[in-house]
């Protein structure tokens, strides 16, 4: 599953060079961002537990495929949002989003077999936009890459703390 490492590479990339200008955006935050990257990959749970599994739990009619619409990526986030403190949530809802964001703008690249991004705008609409076809999820090379780039970025933080320090 190299894609959600990479999506945690790009959400950690994204929040850290924010938190060099936003000075709330300390490392707790910079996690949530983290976490909200693997949300959209929700859907996978059904390798280890499939539908009809929670469908006969439940009693209720259960696909794991909504979790990769738009609108069911929004009721997990959501459901996040909530479980964070009141304090919290509008700092924490944001990073959260922000995570969410890099993995989708990041997976609208992808190779499909149809041509066309997930159904983002669910249950609005079932529309999908036209992916350009950059690279397939399996593929390792954007997981090098992106662990590379974020490498980068903590080696450049490091340097940032090391020299303020210095200054001090």
């Amino acid at each position: 599953m190299p894609d959600l490492l990479a999506h945690v590479f790009i959400a950690y990339s994204v929040c850290r060079v924010l938190s060099w200008r936003v000075s709330w955006l300390t490392s707790q935050y910079i996690t949530l961002g983290m976490v909200g990257a693997f949300i959209p990959d929700l859907v996978k749970i059904k390798l280890v537990i499939p539908s009809w599994r929670v469908e006969q739990l439940l009693g209720i009619p259960f696909d794991w495929g909504s979790f990769a619409t738009g609108g069911g990526v929004l009721l997990s986030m959501l459901i996040g949002i909530v479980l964070l403190s009141t304090t919290e949530r509008r700092r924490g809802g944001a990073l959260l989003a922000l995570g969410v964001l890099t993995h989708l703008l990041t997976d609208s690249l992808l190779l499909t077999p149809t041509g066309r991004t997930t159904q983002l705008l669910w249950p609005l609409t079932q529309y999908t936009t036209p992916a350009p076809g950059l690279y397939l999820s399996t593929q390792p090379e954007p997981t090098i890459v992106t662990g590379g780039f974020a490498i980068i970025v903590w080696g450049i933080h490091r340097y940032r703390i090391g020299h303020s320090e210095t200054e001090s």
